[in-house]
């Protein structure tokens, strides 16, 4: 064999190989899991820490949704660290294991917070009077950052016409406004029930009336 056939058969003999460590490489950056598992398991640990303390931190209006901003910054946020979670892998694999690392998670700590109270509190903060006894709490207002409006406009999706008609409001740690009626006094009642009658009472005269105008 001669050397000009012996060189074209090992240059020949490479491309296959290469070609063949090309294709290889192609499949391998195909492959369901292209990040470690660890990488991937440890990503949405961080990213949940960091979100409970975030909102922790930024109050409980953001989760009452008070107004448009606070909407827009909670849709955005799952945006914002989809990346941190699950990185460059797409695969469905990869979302699956980052999503079960989030369950996992969220369940072990509300099952811990679950037999520790004092923690519970300390996480997720305590409730807020915001009225009292009829009476608007204004600083307490200016401290969870919740305008009057904003208050009014809670109040008329619950039902109430003006904060005239609450007893009492609560901003609860999940971001919910609970409002108590005010109960009506015993005078309250028996004036209302006094002026029923009495109204009652002029509409059966005003028909006895009718019926004696109306007679030949």
């Amino acid at each position: 064999m001669s050397d000009t056939t012996h060189s074209s058969l090992l240059r020949e003999e490479f491309n296959r190989w290469a070609e063949a460590g090309r294709g290889e490489g192609m499949e391998q950056d195909h492959l369901p899991i292209t990040l470690p598992v660890l990488e991937k398991i440890l990503r949405p640990i961080i990213v949940y820490v960091f979100l409970v303390v975030g909102l922790r931190l930024a109050g409980k209006r953001e989760l009452a949704q008070l107004n448009p901003f606070d909407l827009v910054v909670l849709l955005t946020l799952s945006n914002t660290v989809q990346n941190a979670i699950i990185g460059e892998d797409n695969s469905v694999s990869g979302g699956l294991l980052g999503a079960t690392t989030l369950l996992a998670v969220n369940f072990v700590v509300v099952r811990f917070l679950y037999s520790h109270e004092r923690l519970e509190r300390a996480v997720a903060g305590a409730s807020d009077v915001l009225i009292e006894d009829g009476e608007i709490k204004t600083e307490r207002l200016r401290h969870e950052l919740v305008t009057l409006p904003e208050l009014e406009a809670a109040a008329h999706r619950q039902g109430f016409a003006s904060l005239a008609e609450v007893e009492r409001a609560i901003l609860e740690p999940s971001g919910t406004i609970c409002f108590v009626g005010k109960t009506p006094t015993v005078e309250t009642t028996r004036h209302q029930e006094l002026v029923r009658r009495l109204e009652q009472i002029g509409q059966d005269l005003a028909a006895v009336r009718g019926s004696l105008l109306a007679r030949p």
